[in-house]
């Protein structure tokens, strides 16, 4: 079975900073590009970020370019989110998502596993 497990979310102030993590396992990590979305409550999901396969090549939006950094371990079979700058619109339940093809995407519907999520909150 594959999973996608995220951890490191929690409550910090605007401005603050937070690392997520996203363990996998049941797959070949290094085999698929890796995402980050967002969902905030009554809000549709959100791209967040991109990475590939090997690491070589990001892709963000334009609401978190220059203070998120996407980044990977594959020894690890790991995925991180590093999170600077936080504002409260940033404040959502981040997903990880893994997506077998080599190109990137930020279509929700393109990847094709997804984690349970992990709570980002940013006080104002």
């Amino acid at each position: 079975q594959v999973q996608l497990v995220e951890s490191g979310g929690g409550l910090v102030q605007t401005g603050g900073s937070l690392r997520l993590s996203c363990a996998a396992s049941g797959l070949t990590f290094s085999m698929y590009g890796m995402g980050w979305f967002r969902q905030a409550p009554g809000k549709e999901h959100e791209f967040v970020a991109h990475i590939s396969r090997n690491g070589g090549n990001t892709y963000y939006p334009s609401s978190v370019k220059g203070r998120f950094t996407i980044s990977r371990d594959n020894a690890k079979n790991t995925l991180y989110l590093q999170m600077n700058n936080l504002k409260p619109e940033d404040t959502a339940v981040y997903s990880c998502a893994a997506r077998s093809s080599a190109a990137p995407s930020s279509t929700r519907s393109s990847y094709d596993y997804w984690g349970q999520g992990t709570q980002v909150t940013i006080s104002s």
